[in-house]
């Protein structure tokens, strides 16, 4: 298959060469140990001359084998005949005619095989045989054993690259194909344990990498995750993941947000028993008071973490640590080590004049929606205005609709393509009657008698870029003008308050931005003992970003358990590699015409979803999600570095 990529993207040959011209690329591995050379989908990087190219062919092809799914038989048999032959001449075993079979083989498992595994692994094997073609007729010849290397090999997607906890999203996906609707699900949940919240508010990353949509359009990849979800609970199954012994030694876990769930979950499955403080009186942090239930169902969400407390996770409600308890006092109750899982709960300031004068009427947007949840009606009125432009923006515009508000103004400083919110939620919004309002910028609350009456406003117009790539909003002089409205909503951004939970640590260092300073890898702080991930260590980011850091902290929280110690595995470092490979080309010309268009889910009509909070889209019917299925490429993609 042509991927419309040269040789030169990993910087080692062009197709004139007749030798490899070496790489500025490096890369180095724990330990100190540099990578030599990489074999995969888009051909061969050679950094080192040391590497016996032969030999890693060998190795590649056996991989690759081993990966076949065995449905089509050009992939299965002739990865098997390649590894066969391969491992022949480097047992020095080789024969005349070797070479042929391996370059006939090699073609036609391109040429004709279904999935991404056939397709693009003997690209490289073709590669080695066109450019080092001597090498091979002199170990065939010679009929010597050759000396075995050390490999690392890590199998992946352009969706599953593109995802931050890097979800096998192929297999799951053709599980779903194939019916085997529990083993879909296990596969989720080895990198995900809330399958049924990604599958509603995931921001999908993984769709806008996946192949199909150069095709005609996405896989509707967060869906079909749902679809799984749900019918698990439709039919009362009981999630397949079995646990092991009890280890010694218990962990604390602050905060019930996805972060700190994800950990429970993983070190629950470790062995380990947990404990989770949180500050609020229902679990899922910001998943819970900051997403309303027309988007995340929350009989749905308490299910999910009911399934995790199984694992052997205990939740303390009501326990804001840093008020109620303290670090120093849960180190005393014999926890071995802590995770810091704190999401950002703080609003950032809007910098309008009046913002801080108390108004009745104005209120930010994270309290908004957390009132709500829990619920309350915060505000009321007939006309709202919300300022931002992001998925929490979208909650409070929607929100406002359904506690009544007859007329809801969104005000955002840039244009409509610039809108970081999801692309569902604006229309979605836009659907239900939410006015929007580009290219202004709030100057002043305006109030009578302590309540709000209206919000002053600027008109912007786009000027240059500016440290973010976007162009600078900059306002029309005197174009002031009055939006009317009872209640106005923030909600611009959110800020971490983790100095609050640990205020009096030492060895752990707070950025300017009031987030911990982490571990690349193993998320450990400079304190050994404790451990920090999702919002409190990066800022505000999605969710699915924050299950990751849980999962592997608690990866290296075993780690740190059972050996004292904490260094960065070779598999993270094989991630990290395969990221700067660029596994998706948006450039790519797929080989073939698309022919059936993505399933859709089913909406509540607009005039009647904004009379409740019930949620707003069904999920796919069975039908639906094996057709959706079927449409998947299967683009896997298999790398192998040589060290």
């Amino acid at each position: 298959m042509d991927t419309g990529v040269k040789f030169s993207t990993w910087g080692h040959w062009s197709e004139e060469d007749s030798k490899p011209a070496h790489s500025q690329f490096q890369f180095v591995f724990g330990g100190n140990r540099k990578l030599k050379a990489f074999m995969g989908w888009d051909g061969i990087v050679v950094l080192d001359d040391s590497v016996d190219i032969i030999d890693m062919c060998r190795e590649y092809m056996l991989r690759v084998k081993n990966a076949s799914c065995g449905q089509c038989f050009p992939c299965r048999l002739g990865s098997d005949e390649m590894s066969a032959i391969l491992q022949r001449i480097c047992d020095g075993y080789g024969r005349d005619g070797d070479i042929e079979r391996l370059k006939e083989l090699a073609h036609v498992m391109k040429d004709t095989s279904k999935c991404g595994i056939g397709e693009t692994t003997p690209r490289p094997l073709l590669d080695a045989l066109n450019h080092y073609r001597d090498l091979f007729e002199s170990a065939i010849a010679e009929g010597k054993r050759r000396f075995q290397g050390s490999y690392l090999y890590k199998i992946t997607a352009p969706c599953t690259e593109a995802c931050p906890s890097h979800l096998d999203i192929p297999g799951y996906i053709e599980n779903i194909r194939l019916g085997y609707y529990d083993k879909s699900l296990e596969v989720v949940r080895n990198d995900c344990p809330l399958p049924g919240t990604i599958g509603r508010v995931c921001v999908r990353p993984c769709e806008s990498q996946c192949r199909r949509a150069l095709v005609d359009e996405a896989i509707a990849i967060k869906t079909l995750k749902r679809f799984a979800a749900d019918y698990e609970i439709a039919h009362q199954q009981e999630p397949r993941f079995t646990l092991p012994p009890k280890k010694q030694g218990r962990v604390a876990v602050i905060g019930a947000g996805p972060a700190g769930l994800s950990c429970a979950f993983y070190l629950g499955r470790l062995g380990y028993q947990s404990t989770i403080f949180e500050a609020l009186p229902e679990p899922g942090g910001m998943a819970a008071v900051g997403i309303p239930d027309y988007r995340l169902p929350r009989q749905l969400l308490r299910h999910e973490v009911e399934l995790i407390e199984k694992t052997g996770a205990e939740i303390r409600y009501n326990t804001r640590v840093g008020q109620d308890i303290s670090v120093e006092q849960i180190k005393n109750e014999g926890y071995r080590a802590i995770f810091v899982g704190v999401g950002a709960h703080e609003p950032s300031s809007m910098r309008c004049e009046g913002e801080e004068a108390g108004y009745e009427g104005f209120m930010t947007g994270v309290e908004y929606l957390r009132r709500i949840a829990l619920g309350e009606k915060p505000l009321s009125g007939k006309k709202a205005v919300v300022v931002g432009g992001g998925n929490v923006a979208m909650d409070c515009v929607r929100s406002s609709l359904r506690l009544g508000f007859k007329e809801v103004n969104l005000v955002y400083r840039r244009t409509l393509s610039e809108m970081p919110a999801d692309q569902v939620e604006i229309e979605e919004a836009q659907e239900e009657g939410v006015i929007f309002n580009f290219q202004i910028q709030p100057v002043r609350i305006l109030a009578e008698n302590g309540k709000v009456r209206a919000l002053e406003c600027l008109r912007m117009q786009m000027g240059q870029p500016d440290a973010s790539g976007r162009r600078r909003p900059e306002p029309i002089k005197d174009s002031n003008f009055e939006i009317e409205c009872e209640a106005i909503i923030p909600a611009i951004g959110q800020t971490c308050s983790v100095d609050l939970v640990l205020p009096e640590e030492r060895g752990i260092e707070l950025t300017r931005w009031k987030t911990i300073e982490v571990d690349d890898y193993t998320f450990r702080t400079g304190q050994q003992r404790i451990f920090g991930g999702g919002d409190c260590a990066t800022g505000p980011a999605s969710l699915i970003e924050a299950l990751n850091a849980g999962k592997k902290a608690a990866k290296y929280i075993n780690q740190f358990l059972d050996q004292n110690t904490c260094y960065s595995e070779d598999d993270d470092h094989m991630e990290k590699l395969l990221s700067l490979m660029k596994v998706y080309h948006p450039n790519e010309k797929v080989p073939f015409r698309g022919f059936e268009k993505r399933a859709r889910q089913k909406a509540l009509d607009p005039d009647l979803r904004i009379k409740s909070f019930d949620e707003v889209e069904a999920g796919l019917t069975e039908p639906q999600a094996i057709r959706e299925a079927s449409r998947c490429l299967r683009c896997y993609r298999i790398g192998l570095a040589a060290l």
